[in-house]
């Protein structure tokens, strides 16, 4: 481990002791007032930098919109990649963003946090309760009513999915709002969701006809790239590519898209996709029928574009960051093999073709 990686542990954990305890008392303070609820003005904290975290704040930006319609929604980031995410949803406003190096910008991102006392908010929610720049960003701003992100216990029991990353703080939101007398909306948690056009869907078949030549044939795509110990080795995905191919290739196209580090795991075998633009990956996506990726951003991406995508985990816990939703699933390759792969793809094909 090197001393940076060691240097943040410290740091996380330093912080994480002086703020682990902001806002624990703040859901009594809130119940005397809870006659005041009123929701016009919004800001969520979740100040990452990540591909696959913000996207995994959609289902909660969604959930607010759905219940205060004529909300604005601000979110305070880290980043230049969220407003790419967000630039179709309309209710989002203001994008507050900390410099993703803060010690090479720092008083840009003294700047930043300062300007949170600018706007006063109805509702500021955190939604990591672990993060502390996310409590800190909470205890900031002025506002009535402030959710620090903070787990309800007798959830466990009501949602057994509350592990997911996306998911739980939906349910956490939803009763926060019964806490304060509100009636919150009920079912399952929104989906990941990049919100494409039209024009963007049009564009993505464009360019993958670029790829196929043809769409007489549906396409199944590969991202077989992730970072550190969740890449597969290119063995790995040689000998799943050895089971794939002469099983699909007749029925379907198969491409492989790459990331930006334009790195193939299976060498190329396929035909390849290489955008630097994530709305361009997405609308792309969009248009296959299948998604088989490593546990990285781009699988979140791939979900968030409503394609079935099937996550592929070794290291982190498919309980908390697998894809779901539109046919979507996971494989933990710990204890499943690959023809287990192979038969949750046919599966997944299988319900869409009964479904159309």
């Amino acid at each position: 481990m090197s001393l940076k990686s060691k240097a943040n542990i410290i740091r996380r954990k330093v912080m994480h002791s002086l703020t682990h305890n902001v806002g624990k008392k703040s859901i009594s303070e809130m119940q005397k007032k809870a006659n005041q609820f009123q929701v016009n003005r919004v800001l969520i904290s979740r100040p990452n930098h990540r591909l696959g975290n913000m996207l995994l704040i959609t289902p909660l930006v969604q959930e607010i919109a759905n219940t205060f319609p004529n909300c604005t929604i601000d979110l305070f980031v880290k980043g230049k990649i969220t407003p790419i995410i967000f630039q179709n949803y309309p209710q989002v406003n203001q994008i507050i963003e900390l410099p993703k190096k803060p010690l090479k910008e720092f008083s840009e991102y003294l700047k930043v946090w300062f300007s949170l006392k600018k706007t006063r908010y109805d509702l500021v929610i955190n939604v990591e309760k672990n993060s502390s720049s996310g409590r800190i960003s909470t205890l900031i701003p002025s506002a009535n009513f402030k959710f620090y992100g903070d787990d309800f216990e007798e959830l466990q029991n009501k949602y057994p999915d509350i592990k997911h990353i996306a998911k739980y703080p939906v349910y956490n939101f939803r009763r926060f709002l019964e806490v304060l007398h509100q009636k919150p909306l009920q079912g399952y948690a929104p989906v990941l969701d990049i919100k494409l056009s039209e024009q963007e869907i049009e564009k993505g078949k464009n360019d993958l006809e670029q790829i196929t030549k043809n769409q007489t044939k549906k396409t199944i795509a590969f991202f077989t790239f992730a970072t550190g110990t969740k890449c597969y080795s290119v063995d790995w995905w040689t000998e799943f590519y050895e089971k794939f191919y002469p099983k699909y290739k007749d029925e379907y196209h198969l491409i492989e898209i790459l990331p930006v580090e334009d790195i193939s795991q299976l060498e190329r075998k396929l035909p390849t996709y290489y955008s630097k633009e994530i709305r361009e990956i997405a609308a792309l996506m969009a248009n296959c029928e299948l998604i088989v990726a490593a546990d990285s951003g781009m699988m979140h991406l791939s979900s968030a574009s409503k394609t079935p995508t099937v996550g592929l985990f070794s290291v982190t816990q498919p309980q908390v960051y697998a894809p779901y939703g539109n046919h979507s699933t996971y494989i933990d390759t710990n204890t499943q093999t690959k023809e287990d792969i192979i038969t949750v793809m046919d599966d997944i094909l299988q319900n869409i073709k009964n479904s159309k």
